[in-house]
């Protein structure tokens, strides 16, 4: 059956916490630590960052740069996405959804966290993902059994917005981002985070689909509201900077970048109030600044992450967020090996692309 217009909402922080013991047997509890600076790692100097209203990010702003690391590429697939596939999964699981089977559109990384829930559950799962997708995640995708139907990217994300896949509408549709039990299950990072780091000053999320940014944000302003949370996205991919730069959501240019997680052609709509409402200005890094962030985890702490979970220790290491302690969310580690040691090389990867296209994210 096809999916109903669902209005999206913001978790209660009771929310979150339920989320948290719903999934507790099902997903990691991801460590934090601290970065580690070697020789090669880019410049930690901090300049003045504005926020939404004006203030200066960091609690104390003499504080030194202290960069933490919450490592949820150490989670199950690789990536964060399991635990609000699983929140939605139980949330709503019955007989019905179990005998149909869900299904979602994903770049790879939450296609593979439902997948791999699904698979827990006795649950199929098919994906629809844009043709463009690296293929070191559609490998994935079929290694956890999901039916993977790529698509132009055109359809892939008319499927985003529309939650219906023509001959699959019996399905139930999980979307990647814009559901309240997603990001319900996203926001349990932040309650670690602030187990871990009660003195923490900002909390930096890299910016997709919107999902974590809300989940995270959410919680943070409920609990601290005095913690700063900070999108970021890559230089070749700003649709959040166009949405808060227009007052509403706007196209924006896209290049194709080995930063294949976070960008899109605009932020979702029923997406754009939630995160307004609870995170800071969107920041930018360049494609250089990804290389050196990535380099500079596997010299330090000898961490392997994906472009788009590099993109926050990337806006930390050039100080964007303030001073003090600086949390970046290190949301996947899912990179093709080819890549990884183009990085490793200090050059940014080449990416070709069939066709030109506006590619989205999903975090």
């Amino acid at each position: 059956m096809a999916s109903p217009a669902v209005s999206v909402e913001l978790p209660s922080v009771e929310d979150v916490y339920d989320a948290r013991k719903r999934i507790a047997q099902h997903v990691l509890r991801t460590p934090l630590v601290r970065l580690k600076f070697k020789g090669g790692c880019a410049s930690t100097s901090v300049g003045e960052t504005e926020t939404t209203n004006g203030d200066n990010v960091a609690a104390a702003a003499t504080a030194p740069l202290e960069i933490y690391l919450k490592l949820e590429n150490l989670q199950h697939t690789g990536c964060f996405k399991a635990r609000g596939a699983f929140n939605s999964l139980l949330a709503c699981s019955s007989s019905q959804v179990k005998s149909r089977g869900v299904i979602t559109a994903s770049a790879g990384n939450f296609g593979q966290g439902l997948a791999w829930c699904a698979g827990n559950l006795k649950c199929s799962c098919t994906v629809v993902a844009p043709d463009t997708a690296p293929a070191t995640k559609l490998t994935a995708l079929r290694g956890h059994r999901a039916e993977v139907i790529p698509v132009p990217y055109a359809d892939w994300w008319h499927t985003l917005e529309t939650r219906v896949f023509k001959g699959h509408e019996q399905k139930t549709f999980i979307h990647p981002c814009a559901d309240s039990h997603v990001i319900a299950g996203n926001g349990t990072i932040a309650l670690e985070i602030l187990e871990d780091l009660p003195d923490v000053n900002a909390i930096i999320v890299p910016y997709g689909g919107g999902g974590m940014c809300a989940g995270i944000g959410a919680t943070i302003k409920h609990l601290r509201p005095d913690v700063k949370v900070f999108p970021v996205e890559v230089e070749t991919a700003t649709p959040l900077l166009a949405a808060y730069n227009a007052g509403h959501p706007s196209a924006c240019k896209y290049t194709p970048s080995f930063v294949d997680g976070i960008g899109g052609k605009a932020v979702l709509r029923e997406m754009w109030p939630l995160v307004k409402s609870v995170a800071s200005r969107p920041l930018t890094v360049t494609l250089k600044d990804v290389v050196e962030a990535i380099q500079c985890m596997v010299e330090g702490n000898h961490v392997v992450a994906e472009g788009a979970g590099a993109a926050p220790v990337a806006a930390a290491l050039k100080g964007l967020a303030g001073r003090g302690k600086v949390v970046a969310v290190v949301s996947g580690g899912n990179i093709d090996v080819d890549v990884l040691t183009t990085v490793l090389q200090g050059r940014v990867p080449e990416v070709t692309v069939p066709e030109p296209v506006t590619k989205g994210g999903e975090s």
